[in-house]
């Protein structure tokens, strides 16, 4: 549901205060299927290339903790004991699929990780030639819904009601690494850096110079355009969209993104950037509100102290939450 966020890394300069004899070191990696880049500040090319390799091993830890595909993962533990026993969990696993239920209930199910036990009867690779059924579409979802997965905070337990029912952490687990990652970096003395897990961004500190970081939003239909600045100062910020994979039926485009609630692949919109304090709020979140779309979706984001976002819709008209101010600008 993640598509990367095409961004530039510009600096802020008023009231910036140097870092002496620090650099920045970064590296471009593959990590959980997809495009990591991890910047940090240290005093040396050595030493900022160990904090790198500790973020890589944490990155690495959280991919065998949330995977589905890793027969050895807790999350394949519980999805093959759905609707058969409960599963005794990490901590962390058991408080991010707690946090996951409670960003459910928020968006009224348009986030909900249970999203893994759909029926994939949506093809986007060209194949479809008829539109589904109504009732292959309501099928598909039968086993959707967070109220399917029973936690028991005492016993530290996930039970997945029914047999069938499976969660994944596709739209929730790249900003969880990033943020993980970004904790364990900071407990290591690392004094700035990034976290740019294929758009799910999440920053601290300063550059080298002390200026702030500002990332610039490039228009979805024209990479070379920005068209808006926007401060990510110990913060986070993820994009939810889709610009290649669709279908058309009867002149209605739809994306590949899906309604949980319905089964129903979602059309109106064309990207969602969701501004937080933490990776993973902002990856579940531009998820959700792209689903809810530009009415409900803002509406929810404008009621959340600290939370911003902006949608593109599928004429290019840009929508913003209330705290933002949209600096819109062709270079």
């Amino acid at each position: 549901m993640k598509v990367i966020l095409h961004f530039v890394i510009i600096l802020f300069t008023a009231g910036a205060f140097a870092q002496e004899g620090m650099i920045s070191v970064n590296k471009v990696l593959k990590l959980m299927g997809t495009r990591f880049e991890i910047t940090v500040v240290a005093p040396s090319e050595t030493v900022g290339n160990g904090f790198i390799e500790e973020g890589i091993a944490e990155i690495t830890r959280i991919e065998k903790l949330i995977s589905s595909w890793d027969a050895g993962s807790e999350t394949t533990l519980i999805n093959a004991n759905a609707g058969v026993a409960p599963v005794t969990v990490s901590q962390e696993l058991f408080e991010l699929i707690e946090r996951a239920k409670k960003i459910s209930e928020i968006t009224d199910g348009a986030f909900d990780i249970t999203f893994a036990s759909m029926d994939s009867i949506w093809k986007f690779d060209g194949s479809m030639s008829y539109f589904p059924t109504n009732a292959a579409i309501t099928s598909s979802v039968s086993k959707v819904g967070s109220h399917n997965i029973i936690l028991d905070k005492d016993k530290r337990t996930v039970f997945l009601k029914e047999k069938g029912v499976k969660i994944g952490f596709g739209a929730i687990g790249k900003g969880f690494a990033a943020d993980k990652t970004k904790q364990l970096l900071i407990s290591k003395g690392v004094t700035g850096g990034i976290i740019n897990a294929s758009g799910d961004l999440t920053t601290w500190g300063t550059k080298v110079t002390g200026e702030k970081w500002m990332v610039g939003i490039t228009n979805p239909l024209d990479k070379t355009k920005v068209f808006s600045w926007l401060p990510v100062v110990e913060s986070s910020v993820a994009t939810s969209g889709n610009y290649e994979k669709y279908i058309v039926f009867d002149g209605i485009k739809y994306t590949h993104i899906i309604d949980p609630r319905t089964g129903y692949p979602i059309s109106g919109v064309k990207s969602v950037t969701v501004f937080a304090k933490t990776a993973e709020l902002c990856d579940a979140l531009a998820t959700a509100v792209f689903i809810m779309g530009k009415e409900s979706g803002l509406f929810m984001i404008d009621q959340m102290q600290g939370i911003e976002a902006l949608l593109v819709d599928e004429n290019d008209k840009i929508y913003k939450s209330s705290g933002i101010q949209l600096d819109i600008t062709d270079k």
